[in-house]
């Protein structure tokens, strides 16, 4: 349950209902953090744009790579609906649940290549609070995905960390998109 919960019968605003209606068609639920963003029409149609430039076929990150990088930065700020939701989504894009399961020590595992563990490490040091740069690994992002690819790699990450961080702050839960991501967020991860 989380902290703060939208009542079912909370009034959206008009020109959100058509979008929150297909939503709930798709999704067969509406899962708490769109209803919680809802609340916040222009916010959330902001977060819902930049989702849908993030998540576009012709990014230079593949869907894979974007997946595994939302789900690390959704263990690292204790996201479990994040957790939940990008689990699913990595294993949908083929990613096997033994890379799921090392993602939290994806620098040592041979599971990952070096172009993710560069973007894995860079999803990190974004997120670590007070974390600088290493110009080495801009470099190894630069050969791997190129400026555009590094640019879109922190836009990435930073809409992850908005909204693992949003939905951590208030509490929501996993909602069994995943059903294996139980094992995926380790104490202190």
């Amino acid at each position: 349950m989380s902290f703060v919960e939208t009542p079912e019968d909370y009034r959206y605003a008009w020109y959100l209902r058509p979008l929150l209606a297909i939503l709930r068609r798709r999704l067969q639920i509406l899962p708490e953090p769109v209803r919680l963003w809802a609340r916040l029409p222009l916010a959330f149609i902001g977060f819902q744009l930049m989702n849908l430039a993030l998540e576009r076929r012709t990014s230079p990150l593949n869907g894979a790579l974007r997946a595994l990088i939302r789900t690390r930065i959704a263990q690292m700020n204790a996201c479990h609906f994040c957790v939940d939701l990008n689990a699913s989504h990595a294993l949908d894009r083929g990613v096997s649940e033994e890379r799921l399961r090392d993602l939290v020590i994806f620098r040592d595992s041979p599971l990952f290549g070096e172009d993710e563990k560069a973007a894995l490490a860079y999803a990190e040091a974004i997120t670590a609070t007070g974390s600088e740069i290493d110009p080495e690994l801009i470099e190894r992002l630069r050969q791997a995905f190129g400026d555009e690819g590094i640019v879109e790699l922190a836009a990435l990450v930073s809409h992850q960390n908005l909204s693992a961080k949003f939905n951590a702050a208030l509490g929501v839960p996993a909602q069994g998109f995943c059903m294996s991501t139980h094992r995926l967020a380790p104490p202190g991860s």
